[in-house]
Order: C-alpha cells, then sequence, then structure tokens
C-alpha cells in the first residue's frame, strides 16, 4: 500500500509543480512584457529561470535532504531532456522552430560553455565551494551581458518611438506601461513560487521512496522520472510559444533553462555541501548532454531554424541514450 501512497503523492506534487509553474510564468513574462523586455532575452531569463524552479528546488530540497544523486541527476537528466526531448517534440509536431544568429550566437554559447564547466570540476571528483563559486559568477557575468543587451534594445526602441510619436507620446508610453504592473500579478507570481517549493518537496520526498521501494538507483530516478517530471513546465512554455509563433522564446526557454540548470540548481546546493559526482555521470551522462546541445546547435545552424526532420533525429537520440543508460548502465 506505501507505493500506491507514493505514487499518489507523486502524482499530485507534478500537478502542483506544473500548475503553479504555469501561474509563475504568465506573471513572470507579463510583468516582463510590460517592462519592454524583449522576447529573446524574456526567454532565457524570466521564462527560463520560472520553468527552471521545480528542477531547481528539486535539486537543492534533495541535497539538503541527503538524497544528492536525485539531485544531480535531475539537473543534469532534465537537460539531455530539454533539448532532445522537448526541442525534439516541439520541432516534430510544430514542423518548424526559427532562430536569430544573435541569440542563439549568444544564448547557444553560454549553453554549451556551461555544460562543459560542469564536467570539467566532475572530473576533480565532488563538486565544492569552488566549483559553486565559479558557476555563480558564470551566471552573473551572463546575467550582466542579458541586462547590457536588453539596455541596446530599450534605447533602439526609444529612439523608434520618439521618431514616430515624439518624445512626449513616448513618455507617456513608458508611463503607462509602468503603471500597468499589478499588485494582484506580483501576489500571484509569489504564490506559484510558493507552489513550485512545496511541489518540489513532495516530488523529491515520493520519487525517493519509490525509488527505495522498486530498488531503482537514486541516479536513475533523477534522470528520467523526476528529470522528465520536472521539466514539463519547460514542455508546455516551448510547445506552446513554438505553436503561437514566438519561436525566440520558445528556444530561449531551453537553452536559458539549461544554463540555470546546471550554473545555480547546482552551484547553490554545491555552496551548502559537497556535491559527490557519480563515475557514469561523469564518463556517459555527461558527455551526452554536451552531445545533444553541440547537436542541436549544428541543426539550427544550418537553415536558424529546427525541423520536423531535425525533431525527430533528437527524440531518436534521446531514445537510444535512455536505452543504454537504463538498460546497459543501471
Amino acid at each position: 500500500m506505501e507505493i500506491f501512497a507514493l505514487i499518489g503523492i507523486l502524482i499530485v506534487s507534478l500537478i502542483i509543480v506544473i500548475k503553479s509553474a504555469d501561474i509563475f510564468v504568465d506573471n513572470i513574462v507579463e510583468i516582463g512584457t510590460t517592462l519592454g523586455i524583449s522576447q529573446i532575452i524574456l526567454g532565457v531569463t524570466a521564462s527560463a529561470i520560472g520553468t527552471s524552479l521545480p528542477e531547481f528546488g528539486s535539486a537543492m530540497i534533495a541535497t539538503l535532504s541527503g538524497n544528492v544523486d536525485i539531485g544531480v541527476g535531475t539537473v543534469i537528466g532534465s537537460n539531455i531532456w530539454n533539448i532532445a526531448g522537448i526541442l525534439g517534440i516541439t520541432a516534430a509536431f510544430a514542423g518548424v522552430i526559427k532562430s536569430n544568429t544573435k541569440g542563439l550566437t549568444r544564448d547557444g554559447a553560454i549553453t554549451l560553455a556551461t555544460a562543459l564547466i560542469l564536467m570539467f570540476f566532475m572530473f576533480f571528483g565532488d563538486i565544492g565551494k569552488i566549483a559553486a563559486i565559479v558557476m555563480i559568477m558564470v551566471y552573473v557575468f551572463y546575467l550582466r551581458t542579458l541586462i547590457k543587451a536588453q539596455r541596446e534594445d530599450t534605447e533602439n526602441n526609444k529612439q523608434e518611438i520618439e521618431n514616430k510619436f515624439g518624445s512626449e507620446e513616448k513618455g507617456n508610453k513608458s508611463e503607462s506601461k509602468l503603471k500597468s504592473i499589478s499588485s494582484k500579478t506580483i501576489i500571484w507570481t509569489l504564490i506559484g513560487f510558493a507552489g513550485l517549493v512545496v511541489g518540489c518537496r513532495l516530488l523529491v520526498y515520493s520519487g525517493s521512496g519509490i525509488g527505495e521501494i522498486l530498488g531503482i538507483p537514486e541516479m536513475i530516478m533523477g534522470l528520467f522520472v523526476l528529470a522528465v517530471g520536472t521539466s514539463i513546465p519547460e514542455l508546455v512554455v516551448t510547445f506552446s510559444s513554438a505553436m503561437k509563433g514566438l519561436h525566440d522564446l520558445s528556444i530561449g526557454t531551453v537553452l536559458g533553462s539549461n544554463t540555470f540548470n546546471i550554473l545555480i540548481g547546482i552551484g547553490l546546493p554545491a555552496l551548502i555541501m559537497n556535491v559527490p559526482v557519480d563515475p557514469i555521470s561523469l564518463y556517459f551522462d555527461a558527455p551526452v548532454m554536451i552531445f545533444v546541445t553541440i547537436l542541436v546547435l549544428l541543426l539550427i545552424r544550418r537553415g536558424m531554424k529546427l525541423t520536423r526532420i531535425n525533431g525527430i533525429i533528437l527524440l531518436a537520440t534521446y531514445i537510444t541514450y535512455a536505452v543504454i543508460r537504463i538498460g546497459f548502465l543501471g
């Protein structure tokens, strides 16, 4: 009976996480849009961070609870799933996901660099405070780069508005935008965040319990069950964005999410306590994460878009990885 109770908790926690992420993302996107933040930057920041909170929460809570393998597995597994699974599914069903050179060069490069940084520190054994500080500093640098890019976009937009409407009209438009951020939006944002914290705690608890009863290694639970489960918000946002033609938001959400997952999802827990590295994760999971990152960047580069065929290739890659990892490496 215990396993059925845990499965029930797992399902309920996933529902809480999905709904909370939905509430959080909708309201944080509304705030970002109101402030005039560009679509690609909104994707790699607000949308990416919001949809990554389940992974981050699971990793942090798992670390504090002593289930470190679940935390690391959730992050690495989630990153592989985000690229090969989510972008694969989205491209296969949407038919095409377009990109632009500027966003892909900046955000794609940092996503790949982030994966390489993680693997570099994994070679030295446990991920400790030094690695954590480096990761957090890299993320801060990335955010500064994004803020600079946003300022340039804002200045360009202001110039366009001034040229079209005049300086007085521009001021009126900016003022009305700022006033439209309501307290209700902020409250719902906080409610969504709180729901994510509670849902993630239940997710880790139930996932760990089911794994123990069935004799499934914590790393496998993290790599697949929790990784896919906590990445449902990314799937929903990425898929719906692509179907609505918001391609920059779609790709930006995935790339920004992967960057956040590693630099903050592993970086912050490592500040609290050392995060052990499983040998299989070092020699198989992390290289696969780097491989799929390079693969998707190369596929997009060919025509600055992901086609349906590209999506099928990415999905086939994920299925192959899952079969080898579960069937042969355990």
